[in-house]
């Protein structure tokens, strides 16, 4: 019951805290709009400014012995991406900053450019270095993020109040409710029947279960699996003793293990309901999807 509780919490906390604020996970594919070329980019609370690779460079009109000299004159430079794509552009140098790493403290030039979302660009101070050798061409800093942006370093995805989910297990695909107000996830069985069973289901636990499945499209199979578990589960006709398996199921190619009971469906829209211990931690729902 405690972890019902504090799931409901996190959840009532997150709306508090974002507002009208977006949710970005721990990377983020972002453009550059003045170069035309996509990044796949680390969001880094911890930067204060964002930062791109840049290498070849090239000051308008001849460089100054100081790099603070410099400042307001066109630098010339070459960037990459991940995927080898490479430009050259052309900005004004609006200053330099000063940053501390491993090799000691570097100082380095400071333009403006649109990043972000492709045709959602915003304007931002960015430093230049080169990042060839690194795992992230663009690093997105607070200064992106800001006023903005709520980071998830879970990486979360958004998954809308209906969506296609795939059982292993079955082979087949479900037209399926995400249901956050139920505990656990239900799938519709019929002509259940406990290998040596007996009648008393608690002492069936760790039997092997056969049961029949039906999906949205008519499509049927029969299905194996080891009793891991019971539960009463409260509804509008009472309380009700279901049986619970481990079953294999997500978006088609994210699949992972979940406990599962099993319930005559036959009469609701949809064969297979979503619940939060399928989401948690994997998924946030917007029902607007």
């Amino acid at each position: 019951m405690s972890k019902v509780v504090c799931f409901f919490i996190v959840l009532l906390s997150s709306t508090t805290w974002a507002d009208d604020k977006m949710i970005i996970g721990p990377t983020a594919y972002m453009s550059v709009s003045e170069v035309g070329l996509s990044y796949h980019a680390r969001i880094d609370t911890g930067a204060s400014i964002t930062s791109l690779n840049a290498y070849d460079f090239d000051i308008e009109g001849g460089s100054a012995e100081k790099m603070e000299d410099n400042v307001g004159k066109m630098l010339i430079f070459t960037t990459e991406n991940a995927a080898g794509e490479k430009q050259r552009l052309k900005a004004k140098i609006i200053r330099t900053s000063t940053a501390k790493n491993a090799q000691g403290r570097e100082t380095r030039y400071v333009v403006e450019l649109h990043i972000g979302d492709k045709g959602q660009e915003k304007k931002v101070t960015v430093n230049l270095r080169n990042r060839s050798h690194m795992d992230y061409q663009l690093l997105v800093g607070r200064n992106w993020l800001k006023n903005k942006y709520i980071v998830d370093v879970s990486d979360k995805k958004i998954i809308g109040p209906i969506a296609s989910i795939n059982i292993l297990e079955t082979g087949m695909m479900f037209n399926t409710r995400i249901d956050s107000g139920a505990g656990l996830t239900s799938l519709h069985a019929i002509d259940l029947h406990v290998e040596n069973g007996v009648k008393d289901m608690e002492k069936n636990i760790g039997k092997t279960l056969s049961f029949t499945t039906e999906n949205e499209l008519g499509e049927t199979k029969r299905v194996h699996a080891m009793i891991v578990d019971t539960e009463f589960i409260r509804s509008a006709q009472g309380r009700e003793l279901r049986y619970k398996v481990e079953l294999t199921l997500g978006e088609k190619g994210q699949e992972y293990k979940v406990k599962v009971n099993l319930k005559d469906r036959s009469k609701m829209s949809h064969k297979l309901l979503i619940g939060r211990n399928w989401l948690q931690g994997h998924y946030l729902v917007d029902v607007s999807l």
